[in-house]
């Protein structure tokens, strides 16, 4: 085996996708999630069936455990010494985040706490952690790049992420462990979340339901394959993050540090127009959308755009999976598995 690499959130959507692409390529993986019901368990309970089905034997080792549980957690990392961490384990999504505060506060910040620790005392050779692009909040300075303030969030899931990003900041600086954060920009793709704009949209036309279009349609996300954001997982775990030597505390780099942090977007760089969006998913499932026009929400933002140069930069990879072809595919995956 490679290297063992601890994935939290591995029945999650990136996480379940991540895992099978290590194990594919011979890592030893650890998986860890807590099977909450947020959304269906039902889903992510066959996301870790997938898993299984491509995991040689001895390779895979599922635990049941949230973050929180912080003494469980530190008896896993000294019974497996990961040589890397890929967090992805958080309370997900942005307008549930207005109704249940509490639950962001525990998973992303005391849960985080608790990684850091573990990879504090047990040698991880490299931290990598989910951030997202809803740190950027009421920025409308597109597209967005890592050297831009994030000051501003507008949800408390935002607030948290920039949170996370203090925090491995910090633990890199004091204690010397190299943490890459990967801003997320609207994953979408086969075995997706139920909670986001791809499977309510598919559920709804295919019901011949209405579909809530927010803003009146004008809104602009930057959709991202799931194939793209697993491939640039992969290649960060790869490359442990270090310090910028020409780190300039006059004029600091938001996205570097002198100590071994980094921050980077990854996103598709191609910004969809949500009624566009909609266009292609009837297209792809061969029925119409019956669409009901609503005002902004709270929490949400008009819209999100990746400069991605320095993840190029940094991994030599860019995604570029077009929404046509991965609408396509995920509305095949749609139609077969709900």
């Amino acid at each position: 085996m490679a290297k063992t690499v601890l994935v939290t959130g591995a029945a999650g959507f990136i996480g379940a996708a991540l895992s099978q692409r290590l194990l594919q390529r011979g890592d030893r993986v650890v998986g860890l999630d807590n099977l909450n019901d947020y959304y269906d368990p039902i889903l992510k309970q066959a996301r870790l069936g997938q898993i299984e089905s491509v995991a040689p034997k001895g390779a895979w080792r599922f635990e049941r455990m949230a973050l929180e549980e912080g003494e469980a957690l530190m008896g896993l990392f000294a019974e497996e010494k990961p040589s890397v961490v890929v967090n992805l384990a958080a309370q997900a999504g942005v307008r549930y985040s207005l109704e249940n505060p509490a639950a962001y506060i525990q998973s992303n910040l005391v849960g985080f706490g608790h990684i850091l620790e573990g990879c504090r005392h047990h040698g991880v050779g490299h931290l990598v952690y989910a951030s997202s692009s809803s740190v950027y909040g009421g920025n409308r300075n597109l597209p967005f790049d890592e050297r831009q303030p994030v000051n501003h969030p507008v949800s408390l899931y935002a607030a948290s992420k920039k949170a996370n990003e203090l925090m491995a900041h910090t633990y890199s600086h004091l204690y010397g462990v190299p943490a890459t954060g990967l801003r997320f920009f609207t994953v979408y793709g086969p075995w997706g979340r139920p909670d986001m704009a791809p499977m309510l949209f598919a559920r709804a036309i295919l019901a011949g339901e209405p579909i809530k279009v927010f803003n009146h349609g004008k809104m602009q996300r930057d959709f991202t394959y799931i194939d793209d954001i697993v491939e640039g997982v992969m290649r960060c775990c790869d490359k442990p993050a270090t310090a910028n030597s020409e780190f300039d505390p006059l004029e600091p780099d938001p996205a570097t540090a002198a100590a071994p942090h980094r921050v980077f977007n990854i996103g598709n760089s191609q910004p969809i127009e949500l009624l566009r969006f909609i266009e292609v998913m009837e297209e792809a499932l061969g029925r119409e959308a019956i669409k009901d026009f609503q005002p902004m929400q709270p929490g949400d933002v008009v819209a999100t755009a990746a400069d991605t140069s320095a993840l190029e930069e940094w991994i030599d990879f860019k995604p570029s999976t077009s929404i046509v072809y991965g609408i396509s595919e995920f509305a095949n995956w749609f139609v077969d598995y709900v």
